[in-house]
């Protein structure tokens, strides 16, 4: 019996290494958070419920009214309570200093 993986045997195990990073690093790449203040259409687009509508009018509120805290979103319309619960850990209105409230 030959115990030198073939060729096959071989491009599994690739395929099965390769995945192990991807998954494992998938948290990693998520902890970043999205700034509402600075993100663009397309950024905003990858939250869950947020809509390419929804999208747009997050960023066309911003422009007048910058978000003070993330619980802003609920002044845009399309954005109720249960999605602003969605999005809370996801996103971020940027730097805070360690005196800022508990929500970003």
């Amino acid at each position: 019996m030959n115990s030198i993986p073939n060729t096959k045997t071989m491009a599994q195990m690739l395929v099965l290494m390769l995945l192990v990073v991807v998954f494992a690093a998938g948290p990693v790449i998520a902890a970043e958070k999205i700034n509402i203040n600075t993100a663009t259409v397309e950024e905003l687009e990858t939250l869950p419920r947020i809509g390419a509508k929804t999208a747009a009018a997050i960023v066309e509120y911003r422009k007048a009214h910058p978000f003070k805290t993330v619980d802003g979103l609920t002044e845009v319309k399309g954005i109720g309570e249960k999605t602003l619960e969605k999005l809370r850990p996801l996103v971020t209105v940027g730097k805070k200093s360690s005196k800022s409230s508990k929500h970003e």
